[in-house]
């Protein structure tokens, strides 16, 4: 998925948001104030930024207006304390793409940026993730396979089987041949983010693997399952 900088000043809410941004996939760059972000953005690494609105050292609507004015393709989400109309119309009118006050479910958050990446990648080709079932492998697009472990292709097998659909945390144990009420959920948890890892470190791309928040996990490209 498409790297991201978070701009947010709240170190309790900055960290929350890094976690859940990156379980959902993203690579994230969080910075604390302007200064940071600065110092921080690259045009041509971050194609997402989620900006806060209210911060120590200035306005973050001069940044999105500046952002935008530099910047066509970039993807703009404003995720901030101030939620009145005028102030959504302010930031939309500025350049953002999407306006989302912090009261925002994250899962609505998560779903707003896959669909803010979806309209970015719009005139790319959509590349195909080959699950293999009987040599336990997975293809990532132009790369090589990565061996899997049998709980390993278990679980990919059932995301992948409908891409784009959530799938839950019961029907994914199930799958594993565990009972779903003693099931421990720190170990799914776990093993999701053995398999991101693995994969980027194999092939530098992130496992395009969502995490809904309380609900389950959904695989968000293109896929195939071949016996």
């Amino acid at each position: 998925m498409l790297n991201l900088i978070l701009l947010e000043d709240e170190a309790v809410l900055r960290q929350e948001l890094t976690e859940f941004l990156g379980d959902c996939g993203y690579r994230v760059s969080a910075v604390a104030d302007l200064a940071s972000f600065h110092g921080c953005y690259q045009p041509a690494q971050h194609r997402i930024a989620v900006i806060d609105l209210g911060l120590p050292d200035g306005d973050g609507l001069e940044l999105v207006r500046a952002l935008r004015a530099r910047d066509r393709q970039l993807g703009i989400v404003v995720f901030t304390a101030r939620g009145t109309t005028p102030d959504k119309i302010s930031g939309l009118g500025g350049g953002a793409d999407y306006y989302l006050p912090k009261s925002t479910d994250l899962d609505e958050l998560a779903a707003t940026l896959a669909a803010l990446q979806r309209r970015l990648g719009e005139a790319q080709a959509p590349a195909t993730w080959i699950l293999e079932l009987r040599s336990r492998r997975l293809l990532p697009p132009g790369c090589g396979p990565i061996s899997l472990s049998q709980q390993d292709a278990t679980v990919l097998q059932v995301l992948m089987a409908e891409p784009e659909r959530i799938v839950s945390r019961q029907q994914i144990v199930q799958s594993l041949g565990e009972d779903f009420l003693d099931y421990d959920q720190r170990r799914l948890d776990t093993q999701i983010r053995r398999l991101r890892r693995k994969t980027e470190q194999a092939t530098g791309l992130p496992l395009p693997i969502n995490t809904a928040r309380n609900a389950g996990y959904r695989f968000f490209a293109d896929a195939a399952v071949r016996p």
